[in-house]
């Protein structure tokens, strides 16, 4: 059974840094877009970051950009996100995604697999 997991998660407080890490499991996801997602409390799901499946392509929320790095390792089956400069805002429950294909899309009925999600938290 293909599997996403994240980890990474925590409380920080404004202008810190973190790693959040997403592996998959069952099935190599060396094939994949996968993607980063948020929701905040009372929020609808919102796209962060995609990468593609070789890593060379990458597309960046607005809010995010020159904050944000996504980067992945094939041969672990794992996505990374480096959060940089965090701002209250960025609290949130990120989850980890997959899609067939290289195209990224920020849609996220178009991501077939999920994982269960991290807490990050941004105190001011």
């Amino acid at each position: 059974q293909a599997q996403l997991v994240e980890s990474g998660g925590g409380r920080v407080q404004a202008g810190g840094s973190l790693r959040l890490s997403c592996t998959g499991s069952g099935r190599s996801f060396s094939s994949d877009a996968m993607g980063w997602f948020r929701q905040a409390p009372g929020k609808e799901r919102e796209f962060v970051t995609g990468v593609g499946p070789s890593g060379a392509s990458t597309y960046y929320a607005d809010s995010v950009k020159g904050r944000f790095a996504i980067s992945r390792d094939v041969g672990k089956n794992t996505v990374y996100l480096q959060m940089n400069s965090l701002k209250p805002e960025d609290t949130a429950v990120y989850y980890c995604a997959a899609r067939s294909g290289v195209v990224i899309t920020t849609a996220a009925g178009t991501y077939v697999f999920w994982g269960q999600g991290t807490q990050v938290t941004v105190s001011s």
